[in-house]
């Protein structure tokens, strides 16, 4: 095996994770834990009562029995047995509740953290998702929340329970002999610090264990979706090499928690068989030699049922230090993954300080608007200004203007740089220019899934910033380049446009963008079932059903980002006039690096390096012959 390389410091449980995990039990669980409780005390206490009944069995049936017969403690030998049984039967039922319980609280603690999780997630902002990998996220879902499971469900009873016995165990040892418990101290602490010692290393690297796993997992994701480009670029020994690195810091991290914990076990009992003996040793010495026997009574005889006794109460203890120490590995899992879920439930939500919402309204004879709950084809800005305290009503129209903007992903690097333009309402602007010079950025910020720090962005006059981000998401429909088609049917996924939209809706805006014939000769038309983003279908059938997803939605504002580059010039050719025909009399927003698709907008926008270079309509562009022209005569070709 190669020595590891430094691959960064190991990440640590973060403080505070214990708590909030408890917290989420009380919260959901509070009286299913109560009950947990009180049944393994009973079971904990039902265990050490047999070290009690032990005693009881040797010193007062099998010794006077030996020495006077049997016949005289016959029956105290029923009752000690018969009482034995009701323990037995009593520590019997209380597992079998707790486990039960126990299955319920831990499933539906994960459950509502995996509701936290996603209900969450759906507030967060599009740069969570950029700059984290999708399989790292995933991990948090199946690695992180099944590391949760098994220290709530078997972890934290183990240790409860393994507490309250040696709490019990110490308190019996106490009353029956001080000299053998101090004994048994010793030996605990020794076994006590070996666990430590060991099960400390084990847990952190437990911990890093976690993170490595999720790592390797978002790469594999990774690779997975992009395995064609890999091919391609025949990148097999470089995609391999990483793997290897990442693979070389789980495997030296799982190997070195489990090298950790796995010698916990062995060393623990044969630490505990040495000191068996020496307790069995001393035991049987002191009660050979008549040696008085301190105890909390006082000072008695030491009696034989007292050193069984202790044999059994130690190695009863000695088993409950065993147990928690294979635990420690567990829980330390289980709050790394906690961490991890903490993490993702606290990253910042996507702000929105908006308040102008997006309402229904009805137009009188004289133009005035006035806002209605029921359901009309007219929407207006609905805008409250404070100061005045009056409500003002703004038709939507589709009116975007971008004034001076500036926009940087990262501080060093302006992407967009002074950039205005005005799209009034029903006029079609193109954005042209090589990959990096911020067209999509540009469609991104008018989404707001960024805010600017510099300039305004004005929808039908009013700051894009002042309204809420769902209502101007709702005034906006999108058709990307990456087609997303959700398990469903084909019905199921137009809709996705507008989730009220009737059947005869959704067949209309399919028939908009010619999409209805393909559909109509699928096994099953509309009802087809639609798996692995719609792997059944060919690339511009998934187009076609994205662009009748926007056609539904029946949107103002349409932003078309690459729409028909994934399509065939014949599929092109079939699509481009039910394109026309959505977006007729919307204000649109096209990306495209086929030229030819762009030659009738109102006004083409040239991007060079974030910067507005050049704009007009395709007839001023050519007469201009500076980039347009060099880029639609082949002069130069896009990036």
């Amino acid at each position: 095996m190669p020595p590891r390389k430094n691959l960064g410091p190991r990440p640590k449980v973060k403080k505070g994770v214990l708590k909030r995990t408890a917290q989420y039990l009380l919260e959901h669980f509070g009286k299913e834990l109560a009950i947990v409780f009180v049944c393994l005390l009973l079971s904990s206490i039902s265990s050490v009562s047999m070290s009690v009944f032990m005693k009881k069995l040797i010193d007062e049936c099998i010794t006077p029995g030996l020495e006077s017969g049997w016949d005289s403690v016959v029956g105290h030998v029923l009752e000690v047995l018969g009482m034995l049984a009701v323990i037995y039967a009593v520590g019997i039922v209380c597992s079998f509740v707790h486990g039960r319980l126990m299955a319920v609280v831990s499933q539906g603690t994960l459950k509502a953290m995996r509701d936290d999780m996603f209900d969450h997630m759906q507030t967060l902002p599009i740069k969570y998702f950029d700059t984290h990998a999708h399989g790292d996220i995933m991990s948090t879902y199946t690695n992180d929340t099944d590391a949760i499971r098994q220290m709530i469900g078997q972890t934290l009873p183990s240790l409860v329970t393994s507490a309250i016995s040696i709490v019990s165990l110490a308190a019996v040892m106490m009353y029956y002999s001080i000299w053998l418990t101090l004994l048994v101290a010793v030996a605990i602490f020794i076994i006590t610090k070996t666990v430590g010692f060991f099960g400390g290393r084990s847990a952190k690297y437990m911990v890093a264990q976690q993170k490595s796993l999720a790592k390797e997992e978002g790469f594999i994701e990774e690779m997975m979706s992009g395995l064609k480009v890999v091919k391609v670029f025949t990148h097999e020994e470089n995609a391999k090499a990483e793997f290897d690195e990442l693979n070389n810091r789980l495997f030296h991290d799982t190997c070195e928690a489990n090298k950790n914990g796995n010698v916990l076990g062995p060393i623990t009992n044969n630490v505990g068989n040495i000191f068996y003996v020496i307790i069995a040793l001393v035991g049987g010495c002191l009660y050979f030699l008549h040696v008085p026997n301190l105890c909390l009574r006082g000072v008695e005889p030491l009696t034989l049922g007292i050193v069984v006794t202790y044999l059994g109460m130690f190695r009863q203890s000695s088993n409950m230090v065993g147990q928690i120490s294979q635990q420690i590995t567990m829980i330390a899992m289980g709050l790394a993954g906690a961490g991890r879920v903490f993490d993702l439930i606290d990253e910042p939500s996507e702000e929105d300080d908006g308040y102008v919402q997006l309402v229904n309204v009805y137009k009188d004879e004289n133009g005035n608007l006035t806002e209605t709950k029921d359901h009309s084809n007219i929407w207006a800005w609905k805008h409250p200004h404070k100061a005045e305290g009056t409500i003002t009503y703004t038709e939507l129209r589709g009116d975007i203007e971008l004034v001076n903007v500036d926009f940087a992903y990262v501080p060093e690097k302006l992407v967009l740089e002074d950039v205005t333009l005005h799209a009034k309402e029903g006029q079609k602007f193109a954005f042209v220019g090589a990959t990096g010079a911020g067209k999509t950025t540009i469609t991104n910020l008018i989404n707001r899934f960024y805010d600017i720090p510099d300039g305004k962005i004005r929808f039908d006059g009013i700051n894009i910033n002042k309204i809420k981000k769902p209502d101007l998401r709702r005034s906006l429909g999108l058709v990307l380049q990456d087609v997303n088609l959700f398990t469903g049917t084909v019905m199921d996924n137009i809709r996705y446009g507008r989730l009220d939209a009737t059947d005869e809706e959704c067949i209309e805006a399919a028939k908009l963008a010619n999409a209805h014939d393909f559909i109509t000769r699928l096994p099953e038309g509309y009802d087809t079932m639609l798996t692995g983003n719609g792997a059944s279908l060919s690339q511009g059938q998934r187009q076609l059903l994205s662009i009748a997803r926007a056609a539904v939605a029946n949107t103002p504002v349409m932003i078309l980002d690459e729409a028909t580059s994934s399509i065939d010039t014949r599929t092109e050719a079939l699509v481009q006039d039910g394109m026309d025909k959505l977006m007729h009399g919307r204000t649109v927003f096209v990306i495209a690096h086929r030229l030819s698709t762009v030659r009738n907008s109102d006004a083409i926008i040239v991007l060079d390096h974030g910067k507005v270079i050049e704009r007009g309509t395709h007839n001023e562009l050519i007469e201009n012959k500076g980039t347009y022209y060099q880029l639609y005569t082949g002069a130069f070709e896009l990036d």
